[in-house]
């Protein structure tokens, strides 16, 4: 066997090679080294490991062919044997390296029933959710040695939201483990080789456009070509929950259906400042059910106004009534949003958009941290393919929060209303203190 010469890692693709959580998304930025990273990897367990299987992927197959089977190729010969017909590297020590792509939804399903030790993902963004979980069911054996997943990613793409949830947010659903879950940063001022061999390279990230800069150059998460709402900025929309004045007016604005009530609490200041205070966010709730759920929530507030979406007034077939009606019922009259998608969303990013002042930049929307679900999924809404002016109504999961937020906003919401004036007690009398209100309620809450 011919002598393998490895090459010497940097510091993050090193932390790579080492990492052993199930699952670990490496990269961040562009020129970080991720695809270097990946071959070595997997060049090396299958030599250390003798048996194993891998799998690695890109989106399609001149990519996989370019990024990888080609300098494979070169790296080992004498070392393992290709063949074209299964797309295939055997080692002597009969572990075996097999590359795929999934250019389409569908092509996932030829995996169905294949069993992998590991499994690389390269680009991992520009896969959807589904596919990365028909591969993570592909992952398994009878042997001992240890599942791994490990995924390189840049921020965009069609993957962007389900690897910022697991790697970036670490927002997980009750089935999964945040202990399996790993993210190494890397940028390329981490990839010394890229920066020595072409001059340009970093020259030419800094000429790209603000928002490719953020995410290709610095690895920011929340901005990403095909963005909607590139006004979008974690330091000046969310803020850390406050007492809100007992004089500052109080909506309630939603967008219910099966699938999921989102619910927000929403105060205005005296400037006209909206900020969203409290969320709601629950999927599988009937109206009764939901209902019950907002007026928990409202604890003993007084709310100005319930906003609701226009199809809350259609009557339903089994009962003759509206789900308007039903939540009147329950005691809770709903206000009819104006639904104008496009008018509504140019609206939100005007109430997003940064105002300068000599005091510094603000917004007038504002977002208590403890909403993470709206902070979550509304800088992950993107154009519409179809209608440019218009957000996507897929994935349908990010659409609920900046909608109900959608449904306010339309509605022109009034400022606070004027503080009353303190009066002043008559003579002998004892001056009792007014009470404050809290955003999270009338009660003390510890954040």
């Amino acid at each position: 066997m011919k002598n393998l010469c490895m090459g010497i890692p940097n510091e993050k693709q090193k932390q790579f090679f080492l990492a052993e959580t199930p699952f670990v998304a490496y990269g961040g930025a562009r020129g970080g080294g991720k695809s270097w990273a990946v071959r070595k990897k997997a060049m090396l367990l299958a030599l250390r490991y003798a048996g194993i299987k891998l799998l690695l992927l890109r989106r399609t197959y001149p990519e996989l062919r370019e990024n990888h089977i080609l300098p494979f190729l070169k790296e080992l010969q004498g070392i393992a044997f290709y063949k074209e017909s299964q797309k295939a590297f055997t080692f002597i020590n009969g572990s075996r390296l097999k590359f795929g792509y999934c250019d389409t939804e569908a092509d996932v399903l030829q995996y169905q029933g294949q069993e992998f030790d590991i499994i690389f993902i390269d680009e991992a963004t520009q896969f959807t959710e589904y596919q990365f979980n028909a591969l993570t069911a592909c992952l398994r054996g009878a042997n001992n040695f240890p599942k791994r997943f490990y995924l390189t990613c840049n921020p965009g793409g069609v993957g962007h939201a389900w690897v910022k949830r697991l790697f970036i947010d670490k927002s997980y659903t009750v089935t999964e483990n945040a202990a399996d879950y790993s993210f190494i940063l890397a940028k390329v001022y981490d990839n010394k080789v890229l920066l020595e061999q072409d001059k340009n390279y970093l020259r030419m990230l800094n000429n790209l456009p603000q928002a490719l800069k953020s995410a290709w150059l610095d690895g920011n998460w929340d901005v990403f070509a095909g963005q909607y709402f590139n006004e979008w900025n974690r330091e000046l929309h969310v803020v850390q929950p406050f007492i809100i004045p007992e004089n500052w007016r109080r909506y309630f604005s939603m967008d219910y259906g099966l699938d999921m009530l989102a619910g927000y609490f929403i105060a205005m200041s005296p400037e006209g400042r909206a900020y969203v205070y409290r969320e709601i966010y629950e999927s599988g709730l009937i109206i009764s059910a939901a209902a019950a759920k907002i007026l928990q929530a409202r604890q003993d507030e007084q709310i100005y106004s319930y906003i609701a979406p226009p199809d809350l007034w259609n009557r339903r077939q089994d009962s003759g009534k509206s789900a308007a009606e039903i939540f009147a019922t329950a005691g809770i009259r709903l206000s009819r949003a104006n639904n104008d998608r496009v008018m509504g969303w140019y609206n939100l990013k005007e109430w997003l958009a940064p105002i300068l002042s000599e005091e510094g930049a603000s917004a007038s929307l504002q977002i208590f941290a403890n909403c993470v679900n709206l902070i979550r999924t509304l800088p992950l809404l993107e154009y519409d393919k179809v209608i440019p002016n218009d957000v996507a109504c897929e994935p349908h999961e990010l659409t609920h929060a900046p909608d109900a937020i959608r449904y306010f906003l339309a509605g022109r919401p009034a400022p606070a209303l004027p503080k009353p004036k303190e009066l002043k007690p008559a003579f002998g009398a004892k001056r009792v203190s007014a009470s404050k209100s809290l955003g999270l309620g009338d009660k003390l809450k510890i954040f």
